[in-house]
């Protein structure tokens, strides 16, 4: 029979600096494409001041796809850090996850949603967020946003995060469009076993996983 656990089993989830530009592009289409996912990590003022290219190279150079084609003179990284990860079903790109050092986004820097009514600081680098999910066109329905959001945990986990967050858009039941949805929606983070902290607008969570909490124990 097919099902959620056959599609899982063709996913392959990989860090954004093991996979290829292109890749990535045909993943980011229509709205996705125009941001190139980088308008939560500029800021709103800084974002909209640049043309699509110069958003594609600030992307480019945060993930680190294709590290040989990019220029000497671009900004180096550690090799173990990247600022995303790529969904492929059956060797097809087809999803994209944004998860880095909560700090690393300027705009949840200047949103008041992931600050209201916590004590929390915004420099604190071991809190990482999965601040956008893209599904491209055509894989959407299949429970993608599910793996990416469990790989997203790993990925932090791996890297040394302390705990993971997100800052999701609660839906009503109502129908909305992909692009309203980049923030993700709930059940994939509930399925990954984050939990709400925050609820600091009638349609936005703020929800966590403390990953100390989730570690394996030993014998």
């Amino acid at each position: 029979m097919g099902g959620a656990g056959a599609v899982e089993a063709r996913i392959r989830i990989v860090p954004a600096n093991e996979a290829g530009w292109d890749d990535l592009q045909v993943i980011l289409t229509g709205t996705a494409s125009r941001c190139q996912c980088t308008r939560q990590r500029l800021g709103d003022r800084e974002w909209y001041a640049l043309p699509v290219e110069q958003r594609a190279q600030v992307l480019r150079e945060a993930v680190g796809c294709d590290d040989r084609a990019v220029p000497d003179d671009a900004l180096r990284r550690d090799p173990a850090r990247t600022a995303g990860i790529v969904a492929y079903v059956d060797d097809e790109p087809a999803g994209w996850a944004a998860v880095d050092a909560r700090s690393a986004f300027r705009r949840l820097r200047g949103s008041p949603v992931p600050w209201a009514g916590r004590a929390e600081h915004p420099d604190d680098d071991s809190v990482w967020a999965i601040a956008c999910l893209v599904v491209r066109r055509g894989f959407r329905g299949q429970h993608l946003t599910y793996a990416l959001v469990a790989a997203a945990v790993e990925h932090a986990r791996a890297r040394g995060a302390r705990a993971i967050e997100g800052y999701l858009m609660l839906t009503g039941g109502a129908e909305v469009t992909w692009d309203e949805l980049s923030v993700g929606p709930v059940g994939p983070f509930l399925a990954a076993g984050f939990r709400e902290v925050a609820h600091p607008t009638k349609r936005r969570l703020v929800m966590r996983l403390d990953l100390a909490e989730r570690a394996p124990q030993r014998p």
